[in-house]
């Protein structure tokens, strides 16, 4: 018993760890959790008497978990939503310096085209400085293939331009606060003028009606569904300020119960981009959790 004790102590320094890999992995905070307990249920079933570099050993686990699990949902692809945005991690304004290590909801989005192959040897190459030589046995390529996975996602996220988001996390919220109030004033003027020409709204409404999820791109149709949205498919709401995985965002409720959860990624003073999750099955699970972090 004293020796299980000993190894759960262990597991749980690196629990963080491992959920921040199979959530970079997955984008899906309940997948992550799932892929980091497979990874304590094999190691209390193997002991850790041979293992000299437990991070790296569990890493390894996790991944692998990961890399199937991703293999297994690319198989269902053809059953896939029209819009998907990954979980969120939400906590309050005052919770933020648990995020401080989030990786942005764009960034997640981009990293859900890729193969699973791709993502897992970016992510680990690339967002935790893993050796290639240690990612190659997961994929079953060499260490020269699996720098060519990793250039190949570089690539592919380089073209996909995600934004990188203004750094003063309050200028972003008075940006995100300015646009609610326009929404509110039905200010159509002043939406576009807080939108980024470019802008692209995402909303993952889940299995709800499929003309509830949506993509759509450019100022004055943004701004214009803002208007709709905030004006009659919300009337009564309250928007709590957040910060979603790092940047600034807010929590819908109506009647005081989490109806939509809103992540705005802000560069150069204006909103670039707004993810929204609008499914209540998701939405509900993460206010079991608080609204809290990775």
């Amino acid at each position: 018993m004293a020796d299980q004790d000993w190894l759960a102590d262990r597991f749980e320094e690196q629990r963080a760890h491992l959920r921040s890999v199979a959530y970079r992995m997955l984008g899906s905070l309940t997948e992550a959790d799932d892929a980091v307990q497979d990874a304590w249920l094999r190691l209390s079933r193997s002991g850790a008497g041979e293992v000299e570099n437990l991070q790296a050993w569990l890493t390894t686990v996790v991944a692998r978990v990961c890399l199937n699990a991703l293999r297994s949902r690319n198989v269902r692809r053809e059953e896939a939503l029209p819009v998907h945005v990954p979980d969120p991690v939400v906590a309050s304004p005052e919770e933020q310096a648990i995020l401080a290590d989030s990786v942005g909801l764009a960034l997640l989005v981009v990293l859900d085209t890729l193969t699973p192959a791709e993502r897992l040897a970016f992510v680990l190459h690339d967002m935790f400085q893993l050796p290639f030589e240690a990612i190659a046995p997961m994929v079953g390529r060499t260490p020269v293939a699996t720098r060519q996975l990793a250039s190949r996602a570089r690539r592919r996220i380089t073209g996909a331009d995600v934004p990188a988001p203004d750094t003063d996390l309050a200028r972003q919220h008075k940006v995100v606060d300015a646009f609610f109030q326009a929404a509110r004033a039905g200010d159509f003027d002043a939406l576009v003028a807080l939108l980024d020409p470019a802008v692209v709204l995402r909303l993952d409404a889940g299995a709800a009606p499929s003309s509830a999820s949506m993509v759509r791109s450019g100022a004055a149709v943004v701004a214009r569904q803002a208007l709709r949205g905030l004006r009659s498919a919300l009337p009564g709401a309250e928007i709590r300020p957040a910060v979603v995985n790092g940047a600034a965002g807010v929590v819908v409720t109506v009647g005081g119960r989490p109806v939509t959860v809103m992540g705005f990624t802000v560069a150069g003073g204006r909103i670039v981009e707004i993810d929204a999750i609008a499914d209540p099955e998701r939405v509900a699970r993460l206010a079991t959790t608080g609204f809290a972090g990775e």
